[in-house]
């Protein structure tokens, strides 16, 4: 499934994150928070990532077939992968098999991974920038990151946890958070993209904060394909 992200400024559609859904004939529709926990623990998680690569630059290719162009999509790259020394000629395999450019791409690791072997996530990580590929810390907050640390990190978005988002209308901590988040990402020049937006209050108070992209509910629910090029071709200012 896909879930879009929204630039705040203008309301256009710049990106889409893949997300996994699973539909299961026994125990129907099965939750991510269950899945990708029983993947990881059991190993599952490197082909599962494997495939969700290729299967996400399958399906941009059918986008750019439909029309769809200028859509950047986020991709979840898991602990194990990243450990991987095949992920770097696995994404550029991806990408040659389905004639794209690294800017259609970006992938996301979470600030817990990037905390794990530092010295090899850093190598891996400024291989895929020089790729030209755009890389982004997700759940951003809720690690113990070290700043000093990050900051080598060829990053250049950092994702605001949905965590701090829920309740930053209400609560004075979750507010200060996200304030002082986004002050810190625009100083080290990194967009910030704030995810779990669901109210328009929400929104307001992050467009006032200077919050670069929103991604949540009040957008939209992760969709599958069709829907998701249905969407795009409605919000796209030029759609084909």
């Amino acid at each position: 499934h896909f879930q879009p992200q929204v630039h705040t400024a203008t309301g256009r559609v710049l990106g889409l994150e893949a997300l996994l859904r699973w539909n299961n004939p026994t125990f129907g529709s099965v939750s991510p928070m269950r899945f990708i926990a029983i993947a990881e623990e059991t190993g599952l998680i490197q082909p599962l990532g494997d495939w969700v690569i290729w299967e996400t630059c399958r399906q941009i290719r059918q986008m750019k077939q439909r029309g769809i162009e200028g859509i950047r999509i986020a991709i979840n790259i898991s602990a194990q992968q990243l450990r991987h020394e095949n992920l770097l000629l696995l994404v550029r395999g991806a990408l040659a098999c389905y004639e794209l450019q690294p800017e259609d791409i970006e992938l996301e690791v979470t600030e817990s991974t990037a905390m794990q072997n530092p010295e090899t996530t850093l190598s891996i990580l400024d291989q895929l920038a020089a790729m030209g590929i755009m890389l982004a810390i997700d759940d951003f907050g809720t690690g113990y990151s070290s700043l000093a640390y990050l900051k080598h990190l060829p990053i250049q978005r950092l994702k605001l946890d949905r965590s701090f988002v829920k309740d930053i209308e209400t609560d004075a901590n979750d507010a200060a958070i996200c304030t002082a988040t986004i002050a810190l990402g625009h100083s080290l020049g990194l967009e910030l993209v704030a995810e779990g937006v669901e109210t328009e209050e929400q929104r307001a108070f992050l467009a006032r904060l200077g919050c670069d992209m929103l991604q949540g509910y009040l957008y939209s629910k992760p969709m599958p394909f069709e829907a998701t090029i249905a969407y795009l071709k409605a919000h796209l200012a030029t759609p084909s």
